[in-house]
């Protein structure tokens, strides 16, 4: 099966990837970064899991009992990945830097990437 995405310029399947990038202290600011992310990772051909955008859509980030789960949930998806990819135009967070042990743990490649500039 070929996939082909226009301006996006991918043909083929995409690889799961794993994404860290930064989420606590300026939420707008650093959303802005995750979706340059997911797009950066889409265009290489990628189909990226954050679990940091997805679990707080459902779960309390504020509560540490349901980030855990979030944070948990997120971890089978790492497991399913090819590798995982850290963003760290903004810095590497706590968070970003557990992901990457954990990533380390399963064996997993981990590839630290920057986009530049404004995001491009």
């Amino acid at each position: 099966m070929h996939c082909h995405h226009g301006h996006l310029g991918y043909v083929g399947g995409p690889m799961r990837v794993y994404l860290e990038s930064p989420f606590a202290g300026n939420r707008g600011y650093n959303h802005r970064y995750l979706r340059a992310c997911i797009r950066d990772c889409i265009s290489r051909g990628e189909s990226p899991y954050a679990s940091h955008c997805i679990g707080p859509l459902a779960l309390n980030d504020s509560d540490p009992e349901e980030r855990n789960l979030g944070i948990n949930a997120g971890e089978l998806w790492r497991a399913a990945a090819v590798k995982t990819v850290v963003y760290q135009d903004l810095g590497i967070s706590p968070g970003m830097a557990l992901g990457v042990a954990r990533a380390k743990q399963l064996g997993q490649k981990v590839e630290v990437r920057k986009l530049g500039g404004e995001w491009r």
